[in-house]
C-alpha cells in the first residue's frame, strides 16, 4: 500500500525549506562538511543546502519515484540519493568527512498505530524503545510518532559527536525528544524550539515546530529548552525544562510549589473500543446504542457514563449517558454473564463483529467483551474526575443520585472518596487559582491531551492545604457560582483523611 497518509508525507516547501537553512547559516552558523536528509522526499532541503557548499550531500529515500525527482532536479556531483529504507541504514556509515555534520529534514508525520491500521509496511522493527512498562507498554503510551523514532535514532547512531539535528516536527514530538536527551544522559549544548505554522506551510491544523539539537563530544547538557518564533529566532518567546530535579511546561509562571507526589490515586476511566455498542443513550425513557437501536438490558450491568467532553459543571450528579460494564476486574472471565444477565449476553453476542474488530493488543486472548480501566476503583460512590483535554481542568464531583457507580470515559481521570464532603472539598481546591496556575507550569497547553495522569499524580495536596486557607475554598465556591456548602470543620476533616493517607502512602 502507498499514499500519503502511509508515508506521513507532508512534502516541505522549497520556500521554507530555504528559510529554515538560511536560519541555520545566519543564526546558528552552521559550516557543515557533510549533510543528511534521511527521509528526503523530493529534496527540497537537500537541495537548499547546497547554499552551505559542505564537501558531501546523502538523502535516503524509501520512494523510487522521490528519488529520481531529487536525481533530475539537483545538479551536484557531490549529491548521493540512496533509495533505502531508513530503518535500515546507516547514515553515519556514508560520511568520509565527520569534521561538522549536519542532519536536516522533515520525517513522516504519522504514528506506529496508523501504520499498523493501515497494513504499512514501512514501519521500524517493533520494539518499546522508551522501555515502557506493564499496561503502558500495552495500550496508548507505547503508540509513538515514526519522527520521533527517526530522530531519536539519530541522536542515538551521533551521539558524543558535534553534529547538528535540525528536524520539522509535531511540537509535542519536540518535548519528548527532549526528555529523552535526558533521560539518556546524551551530551548536547542546545536544545530549541522553533513554532511556525503549520497550517500556512502545509495547510494542516497541528502545533509544529522546527526542532534544532546541538550534540556535543563532551559531557554536557542544559536543563532547559529554549522556545521561539520562527518569524522572529532572535528573541525567546518561553522556556520549559527542569528546575530542581522536576519538569515545568513553562519556567516563566510564577506558581506556588504544589509539586510532590499525590497521596490519592489517580485513575483513568474504562476503555472498551466499542462505543456504538457498549455506550447508550437514554431518550425518552428508552435506552439506545450507537447504531440507534433500542437496547433492553439488565439495569444492574448498566452504569452512568461521564465522557471527556461532559465536564461542563464541578457538580455532575445527572445522567443521560451509559455503559454496560462487563467486568469488574482486568482479565476477569465474563462467561458469568450468560446466566446472570442473560439479556446483556444475549445483545453483546448479536453485536459479537463489533468486538471483533477491535485492532488493539490489549483484546488479544482476553475473556470475550473484555475491557480495561476497571478494578474496585471504578465502583466508588464519589470521585472527582477531569477531562485530559480542556485547555482550562475544571474538576468536578461525581455521583449519581440513585447511589450507581459513575464511570468515565479512558480520556478521563478521577480520584476516588468514600463521602460527598470530602469529595467537594477536593473538588474546591483543585479548582482554586493556586492551583490552577500551579497546573498551567507543568501542563502543555497546546499538547493534544494537556492533563495526563503524570501531570495529575504531581499535585501534592499537602502543600495545597498547607496554603489555602478556608477563605479561599468559599472564593472559589463563590467563582463556580456554587451555593455556600463548604466550612472550616468540613476542611479540617478533609485534612485529617490526608493525614491517614499519608500513613497508607509511607
Amino acid at each position: 500500500m502507498s499514499g500519503k497518509r502511509e508515508y506521513g508525507d507532508y512534502q516541505t516547501p522549497i520556500d521554507f525549506a530555504e528559510k529554515v537553512c538560511l536560519y541555520l547559516k545566519d543564526y546558528r552558523h552552521i559550516k557543515p562538511s557533510a549533510i543528511i536528509e534521511p527521509t528526503c522526499g523530493v529534496g527540497n532541503f537537500l537541495k537548499c543546502g547546497l547554499m552551505f557548499e559542505a564537501d558531501e550531500y546523502y538523502g535516503i529515500e524509501i520512494n523510487p519515484e522521490y528519488c529520481e525527482i531529487c536525481k533530475s532536479s539537483i545538479n551536484s556531483n557531490k549529491m548521493d540519493i540512496i533509495n533505502s529504507d531508513f530503518f535500515a541504514t546507516s547514515s553515519k556509515a556514508l560520511i568520509k568527512n565527520k569534521r561538522q555534520i549536519l542532519i536536516i529534514g522533515n520525517p513522516p508525520w504519522v504514528t506506529n498505530s496508523t501504520l499498523s491500521v493501515l497494513g504499512s509496511e514501512n514501519l521500524p522493527i517493533k520494539a518499546n524503545f522508551k522501555g515502557l512498562k506493564g499496561i503502558d507498554a500495552l495500550t496508548g503510551a507505547s503508540n509513538f510518532d515514526i519522527c520521533e523514532y527517526i530522530i531519536l535514532r539519530l541522536i542515538n547512531e551521533y551521539r558524543d559527536t558535534n553534529a547538528a539535528i535540525a528536524m520539522l516536527c509535531k511540537t509535542s514530538v519536540a518535548r519528548n525528544i527532549f526528555k529523552e536527551l535526558k533521560r539518556n544522559y546524551i551530551a548536547f549544548s542546545s536544545c530549541d524550539i522553533l513554532e511556525f505554522d503549520a497550517s500556512r506551510v502545509f495547510g494542516i491544523s497541528a502545533s509544529a515546530c522546527v526542532l534544532f539539537i546541538q550534540l556535543k563530544e563532551e559531557p554536557i547538557s542544559s536543563d532547559v529548552c529554549n522556545v521561539y518564533d520562527f518569524d522572529c529566532p532572535g528573541m525567546v518567546k518561553s522556556q520549559f525544562g527542569y528546575s530542581n530535579g522536576q519538569f515545568f511546561s513553562n519556567l516563566d509562571i510564577d506558581a506556588e510549589d504544589f509539586d510532590g507526589q499525590c497521596c490519592f490515586e489517580w485513575r483513568q476511566g474504562v476503555k472498551h473500543d466499542c462505543s456504538k455498542i457498549m455506550e447508550l443513550t437514554l431518550q425518552n425513557g428508552t435506552l439506545k446504542n450507537g447504531q440507534s437501536k433500542t437496547v433492553q438490558i439488565e439495569d444492574d450491568i448498566v452504569f452512568p457514563l461521564i465522557k471527556s467532553s461532559m465536564f461542563k459543571t464541578p457538580i455532575i450528579h445527572n445522567f443521560s449517558k451509559f455503559v454496560i460494564v462487563t467486568q469488574k476486574k482486568v482479565r476477569e472471565e465474563t462467561e458469568h454473564l450468560k446466566k446472570e444477565f442473560p439479556k446483556t449476553w444475549n445483545y453483546l453476542n448479536e453485536n459479537i463483529e463489533f468486538f471483533e474488530k477491535r485492532k488493539s493488543s490489549i483484546y488479544r486472548g482476553a475473556p470475550p467483551f473484555s475491557m480495561f480501566g476497571i478494578g474496585d476503583y471504578s465502583y466508588s460512590k464519589y470521585k472527582v474526575g477531569v477531562s485530559g483535554f480542556y485547555k482550562q481542568p475544571l474538576f468536578s464531583v461525581l455521583y449519581s443520585d440513585d447511589d450507581k457507580p459513575v464511570m468515565t470515559d479512558d480520556t478521563s481521570y478521577f480520584i476516588c472518596f468514600d463521602s460527598y464532603d470530602m469529595a467537594y472539598v477536593a473538588m474546591l481546591l483543585l479548582n482554586s487559582d493556586k492551583v490552577q496556575r500551579f497546573l498551567s507550569s507543568i501542563a502543555f497547553l497546546d499538547a493534544k491531551r494537556p492533563y495526563t495522569k503524570k501531570v495529575l499524580e504531581r499535585i501534592d495536596f499537602d502543600k495545597i492545604v498547607d496554603s489555602l486557607n478556608i477563605d479561599e475554598l468559599i472564593k472559589t465556591e463563590q467563582k463556580l457560582k456554587l451555593t455556600y456548602h463548604v466550612t472550616s470543620p468540613m476542611y479540617n476533616a478533609f485534612k485529617s483523611l490526608l493525614g491517614i493517607k499519608q500513613l497508607r502512602f509511607a
